[in-house]
């Protein structure tokens, strides 16, 4: 993160995307699916590594991302760092790599603040939409996506998506299947 300058405000959603990922992918382990926490957290951190450097040339951050993972000999985390915006591939009909649970906890999390899809939804319209309806459609379908992976995601979680911001603030614990 320092050697590529990411600004402290990327680094603070970068780490909390980490928290949530990190999270999900614990549980999921629990639940019986096969994903490697470390991977997941290792592409949550990574996610936005050349943000800050897009920002100043307009370039396409997972795309430049995935390349300098590449260059540090990353290769998974590479993919999941190109996919992180847009999956490529679609949803896997077997539930749930890494990539997905990156891809959806970053959509979960406004800068410093785990929020709905819908509060995340109208950031990214006003934000990067440009007033284009075309854009709009795009991030709209994407983010329909993104629905179908939470549905896929939380079948497996012992919490809703509602419970999310909860469970990463601590004010929901689980044992096994059980929330306390």
């Amino acid at each position: 993160m320092d050697e590529y300058r990411m600004l402290a405000n990327i680094r603070d959603h970068s780490l909390l995307v980490a928290r949530v990922a990190g999270l999900m992918a614990e549980a999921l382990g629990r639940s019986g699916v096969k994903v490697s926490v470390e991977l997941t957290v290792a592409g949550a951190l990574l996610h936005d590594i050349a943000k800050t450097a897009c920002l100043e040339c307009d370039g396409n951050h997972a795309a430049m991302g995935s390349e300098i993972c590449q260059r540090h000999d990353y290769a998974e985390i590479a993919e999941i760092v190109a996919e992180h915006v847009i999956l490529q591939d679609g949803i896997a009909s077997k539930c749930c790599r890494e990539k997905e649970i990156v891809y959806y906890a970053d959509k979960r999390v406004l800068h410093d603040q785990v929020v709905g899809l819908n509060e995340r939804l109208d950031y990214i319209l006003a934000r990067y939409g440009r007033d284009d309806e075309r854009l709009h459609g795009l991030i709209r379908d994407n983010f329909s996506r993104c629905r179908q992976v939470e549905e896929r995601l939380f079948a497996l979680l012992p919490w809703a998506p509602a419970e999310l911001a909860g469970v990463v603030a601590g004010h929901i614990v689980t044992l096994g299947d059980e929330i306390l």
